[in-house]
């Protein structure tokens, strides 16, 4: 018993300030802080709103003259990417410069990173990291380097998007405004989560879709609530600024309506299966390439000069083979870039895309290609996201099924867009499990809400059929399972007990009378075999103070002060704990005060004593039911034990 009561002690003073903190982060925020959060997050949603026009508008300018000016490649292009037209028409093709051109843009990137190593990949991943592992505190750094990789990365032909680097961006922005207003971990982490909605937005033009994606992309099962509506605020504010300056256009056009049928709904869960498969395929080929390029000697600045290389030749080899096909030897097909250029040649149909059994071949072909060409620009070390390939392989496949399901079933009326667009939104929503906000981006992205049911339907299958298998790393299951909601899950648990129900009421403690001499008082404490706080009462049996162990140990060793000294000169202030307080309350008092064990007064009489151990018995069960829930013994069965102590 001794054993453990010790134990539990040394982690009490080692974590004690943790809980500390974590006490004073969960109280419930009153309406001056909570005003004062949404001032914060419209300052991150304009910061985010300027920074995201000038990187989207860098990268279109730098692609239109390095890949189509330069190289005379020919991408394609969604509606709403129609930025820099005046440019002109691309210049004659050059392969040779566009297998290399992605390489040069890797060795960038790789050389500029070192600056900021979580600028690497695609960012989404960093971002959910530093929610939960770094209370939300990105390095101010990552804007600046994060920008430049990315453009780097992108203008050179990577295959990646955009709102990726703009979640880790959006995100440092949310926590430089932070730090500079010097806010709160709790306000920190919503302004982060603030900056990460506004990044999307600007980028996506999806203001509703984005905030949603922002405080659900965090964990598995669950979304961070406190954050959605700074998050909505930022969005909208970020989104405000973008379309001033570039206009207001969806990203994909869509110009027909899609009629609801019930009949189609099996056809769509059908899809959401073999869309949960290729999610899966997707995500192991990604780690896959990541791992193999992780193992590879050299300096680690070239790996993603190397992925360039590699995906310059994989572009360059498919544009040879599908040139009589789609008519130019330069003509994009959507593996370079984003990949919404195909996303809108699979909606609205074009010339060089063929009907029924032959589209969805090519198509399926299509898909598998972005799949290799995204892994190889993101696993390699390159900055772009990985949030538009998934959106554009989901849209590609979709497309493919709906093209071999209308030539199965000619007699009824199926239209592959429809299938797209779902596919957009259920490849995506599954394996970044994030059904919710994936359906609200693609019926924002489309500018309607005519596919919502089948939507809600195959995003529902798919999230449940990619369980086990997650883009993101850095997700936690659910919000109990975040190091920085677990601690104040814990404060809760304390807040709900009060003192009264653990304190040691049995009045078998020692007290001194203020002229008790010290070295009678060290004769009853070298006896205690419990108590190391001696309350110090008059004689009507007031309470006027304490006198730890500790202290009368210390002067002790100060030689002739033991032999003159007395209760009075040795004892502190006993403080205000009572009965009804609550764990939490007491918790405070035990760090504040530095002590082990606290006096319980009810009427300035001492009437009970509260050991910090026994909390510290409430605080691991606590822990116990956040790691394992069900399986930890309850808060009942804490008491009766730390009682026992």
């Amino acid at each position: 018993m001794l054993r453990r009561l010790a134990r539990l002690r040394a982690w009490w003073r080692r974590d004690s300030r943790v809980l500390a903190n974590a006490l004073a982060e969960s109280a419930p925020l009153d309406l001056r802080i909570v005003g004062r959060t949404l001032l914060h997050a419209a300052l991150v949603g304009v910061a985010a709103g300027i920074v995201g026009a000038l990187f989207f508008g860098g990268i279109e300018l730098l692609q239109r003259v390095l890949l189509e000016k330069l190289c005379g490649y020919q991408p394609l292009r969604a509606h709403g990417e129609t930025f820099a037209d005046f440019l002109g028409d691309p210049g004659p093709y050059r392969p040779w410069l566009l297998v290399l051109l992605p390489a040069l843009g890797g060795v960038g990137c790789g050389l500029v990173t070192r600056l900021a190593r979580e600028a690497k990949g695609g960012g989404a991943d960093t971002t959910i990291e530093a929610f939960h592992e770094h209370r939300g505190s990105l390095r101010a750094r990552v804007i600046g380097v994060k920008a430049i990789a990315s453009t780097l990365t992108l203008a050179t032909g990577g295959s990646g998007g955009r709102e990726g680097p703009t979640i880790l961006i959006g995100g440092a922005l949310g926590s430089l405004v932070a730090r500079l207003l010097h806010v709160s971990a709790r306000e920190r982490r919503i302004l982060l989560v603030a900056g990460t909605a506004a990044g999307i937005s600007a980028v996506f033009r999806t203001p509703l879709g984005a905030a949603l994606l922002a405080v659900e992309i965090l964990y598995r099962d669950g979304f961070e609530s406190d954050a959605l509506v700074p998050s909505v605020l930022a969005s909208v504010i970020a989104y405000s600024v973008v379309t001033s300056l570039y206009g207001e256009s969806t990203l994909i056009a869509v110009d027909v309506r899609f009629k609801f049928v019930p009949a189609l709904l099996p056809l769509f869960a059908l899809q959401a299966l073999l869309l949960a498969a290729a999610g899966a395929l997707f995500v192991k080929i990604f780690r896959a390439m990541r791992g193999g390029f992780s193992r590879l000697p050299g300096p680690e600045w070239l790996r993603p000069g190397l992925g360039g290389l590699m995906l310059g030749a994989v572009a360059v080899g498919v544009l040879a083979l599908a040139a009589p096909h789609v008519g130019g030897a330069g003509q994009g097909l959507g593996l370079l870039g984003g990949g919404y250029g195909a996303v809108q040649a699979v909606v609205s149909g074009t010339d060089w895309l063929p009907t029924g059994i032959g589209a969805a071949g090519m198509l399926l072909v299509l898909a598998l290609g972005k799949m290799v060409t995204s892994s190889l620009t993101i696993g390699s070390g390159g900055s772009a996201g990985d949030f538009a390939p998934s959106l554009a392989i989901g849209a590609v496949l979709g497309g493919a099924f709906g093209h071999a399901a209308k030539s199965v079933f000619p007699g009824v009326a199926i239209d592959p867009a429809a299938f797209a667009l779902v596919g957009m939104g259920t490849f995506y929503g599954g394996i970044a499990h994030v059904p919710l906000s994936a359906l609200v981006l693609v019926c924002e992205l489309a500018g309607n809400y005519d596919l919502l049911v089948p939507l809600m339907l195959s995003g529902g299958i798919a999230f449940i059929a990619l369980r086990k298998s997650s883009l993101y790393e850095a997700q936690v299951p659910t919000v109990q399972d975040s190091p920085v909601h677990r601690d104040a899950a814990l404060a809760d648990a304390l807040r709900g007990m009060h003192v009264d129900q653990l304190m040691r009421a049995d009045g078998s403690w020692v007290s001194f009378r203020p002229k008790t001499p010290a070295v009678e008082m060290l004769r009853y404490v070298e006896d205690a075999d419990w108590q190391e706080v001696f309350p110090v009462v008059e004689d009507g049996g007031g309470i006027v103070g304490l006198v730890s162990a500790e202290a009368l140990r210390s002067l002790a060793l100060g030689g002739e002060a033991i032999s003159w000294a007395l209760a009075a000169d040795a004892m502190r202030a006993a403080g205000d704990l009572g009965p009804g307080d609550d764990l939490r309350r007491a918790a405070q008092l035990f760090v504040s005060r530095d002590l082990r064990q606290l006096p319980v007064i009810d009427g300035g009489r001492v009437v009970g004593f509260l050991d910090e151990a026994q909390i510290a018995q409430i605080y691991l069960t606590a822990i116990d039911r956040a790691e394992a829930p069900g399986s930890a013994p309850s808060l009942e069965a804490a008491d009766r034990k730390a009682g026992q102590q």
